[in-house]
């Protein structure tokens, strides 16, 4: 009896040693997701079209297409630079060619004016870009772009 007690015991320690350790690597993945304040949608139905629609939430184009979720790779002044990739995109700006992502896609360079961005200095790499006045990740106050 005492034995199946200790089995049902260490079984049942087991077992919650288990769930924490899947709980604490699922909080260590999700930390890597991108964050709101760094991923716009944007107006993507080709080279042609002008509407240049640019929102901080999921919607409609002004020509009616879809807005696709691209993600900040850098504010540069009043435009910033955005990895095509799609949704769950993390790679970063290529070092050795500005135009493309670090995943070989071309760099979209959209305009920000009439939003948020951080205020902090050129060498910041916050990315935040915001629909609404606040702060940025780094404590520094979003200033209109």
């Amino acid at each position: 009896m005492k034995k199946r007690v200790v089995v049902y015991l260490s079984l049942f320690l087991v077992l919650i040693l288990s769930a924490g350790l899947a709980y604490a690597e699922g909080k260590k993945k999700g930390s890597s997701k991108r964050k709101p304040g760094d991923i716009l949608y944007v107006c993507n139905c080709g080279d042609t079209c002008t509407c240049d629609t640019v929102m901080t939430k999921p919607g409609k184009c002004t020509c009616g297409q879809d807005l696709v979720q691209m993600h900040v790779l850098k504010i540069e002044g009043d435009e910033t630079l955005l990895c095509t990739c799609g949704k769950g995109c993390s790679c970063k700006l290529d070092k050795d060619d500005p135009t493309k992502c670090g995943c070989g896609k071309v760099v979209k360079k959209v305009s920000i004016k009439g939003l948020y961005a951080c205020g902090c200095s050129d060498g910041c790499m916050c990315n935040t870009v915001s629909d609404k006045p606040g702060k940025c990740r780094c404590g520094t106050q979003l200033k209109k772009v």
